[in-house]
């Protein structure tokens, strides 16, 4: 299974309650036999340009492990989802996360240097 990030615009309708349109997202993924391994909700914000007439989504980014046959799956379940605006499903770069984890431990090992000077 490889790793993939999941943003999707949420219909602004839904920001009091978005627990149903999560919820259905979440039950697509694992259906599907994908895994989630980071579920965050980014909030409101305004569209660069309206979509569906909206001018505002929820964002919500997810972090998944999927099977290489779920991708086609989700990605067709997530159009024909009325709570779904947009979404935007892409493989993790790895390149990326190894950089940003050695900065974190870099910056961490200076924190702890200078704690101790």
């Amino acid at each position: 299974m490889r790793e993939y990030e999941l943003t999707v615009l949420i219909h602004p309708d839904f920001e009091i309650n978005q627990d149903p349109a999560v919820n259905k997202i979440q039950k697509i993924i694992t259906d599907n036999g994908g895994e989630i391994t980071k579920d965050e909700d980014e909030g409101k914000k305004r569209l660069a340009y309206q979509i569906q007439k909206q001018d505002f989504a929820i964002y919500h980014y997810f972090e998944l492990k999927l099977p290489p046959e779920a991708l086609a799956k989700i990605s067709a379940t997530l159009n024909i989802t009325n709570e779904v605006l947009r979404y935007l499903l892409v493989a993790k770069d790895e390149k990326r996360a190894l950089a940003k984890q050695q900065k974190e431990a870099k910056e961490q090992q200076q924190d702890e240097e200078e704690e101790k000077s």
